[in-house]
């Protein structure tokens, strides 16, 4: 097995700042959370809040959010909290990392419907299914769902394992 960088000596060797993304969790009234499974591409088969990549044309992450939250369930979100900021690394697939901006919206415009990219459902907070979201999301959705904000790194190996992780309240 292969020396690996901890989490601190891989956020050393980095040269480029991690590219944006956005991750919007819809709460409706009834304490649910909507998740969506992932129906083609990069993570296909994990279930996840919805969101996506910053654009140049984005003039902001919560445009992106609003934009890809439209695109991926058909919903426009009326009001945006940021509850967290989370770095994911990934060994030997430096072109994976992102910087997660997390929000959550208890206000939108319109009815979850299905994509091309994602199927969405409403989950109650206490049976959201971890088991087939990636493995970070154990970690950080409870805390988050608590109401509590927070600022996090997870390191993933080749094998998209997570290796190391932390997480601090703000």
């Amino acid at each position: 097995m292969k020396d690996r960088p901890s989490l601190a000596k891989y956020k050393e060797i980095l040269t480029t700042p991690l590219p944006q993304a956005s991750l919007c969790f819809l709460i409706n009234k009834n304490r649910q959370v909507l998740l969506a499974e992932k129906k083609r591409g990069f993570a296909k088969g994990k279930w996840n809040g919805v969101g996506g990549k910053k654009t140049d044309k984005d003039k902001n992450i919560e445009v992106t959010a609003m934009r890809e939250t439209y695109e991926e369930v058909k919903v426009i979100p009326k009001s945006l909290e940021l509850v967290a900021t989370i770095n994911f690394y990934f060994l030997n697939k430096p072109e994976w990392g992102q910087q997660v901006f997390v929000f959550i919206a208890k206000k939108w415009k319109g009815k979850p419907e299905e994509s091309k990219e994602m199927s969405p459902k409403w989950f109650d907070i206490k049976e959201i299914p971890y088991e087939h979201m990636w493995e970070d999301g154990k970690h950080w959705l409870p805390i988050i769902l608590k109401g509590i904000k927070i600022n996090a790194d997870f390191l993933y190996d080749e094998n998209q394992q997570l290796l190391e992780h932390t997480i601090l309240e703000i």
